[in-house]
């Protein structure tokens, strides 16, 4: 009876840890999302205060030759 109960026990903290563990995980894209979009934002408000390099790396990158596959090493 005592094997059957901390069979069921340690079933249950590991669900529990498993839980945690995928919470965590959630919380920490969640928090990555926030983040990546807050510094995007300050990007983005950094070049409206220079519309003309905006505009400079917009005809740059639409030169850039195109790229298709994974790179050569």
């Amino acid at each position: 009876m005592t094997r059957y109960v901390d069979e069921a026990q340690a079933y249950a903290n590991s669900a529990s840890k498993t839980r945690r563990q995928q919470e965590d995980q959630r919380r920490m894209a969640y928090r990555r999302a926030i983040e990546d979009l807050t510094e995007q934002r300050r990007l983005q408000a950094e070049l409206a205060d220079f519309p003309d390099l905006l505009a400079a790396n917009y005809i740059t990158a639409s030169q850039a030759p195109r790229r298709s596959g994974p790179l050569a090493h």
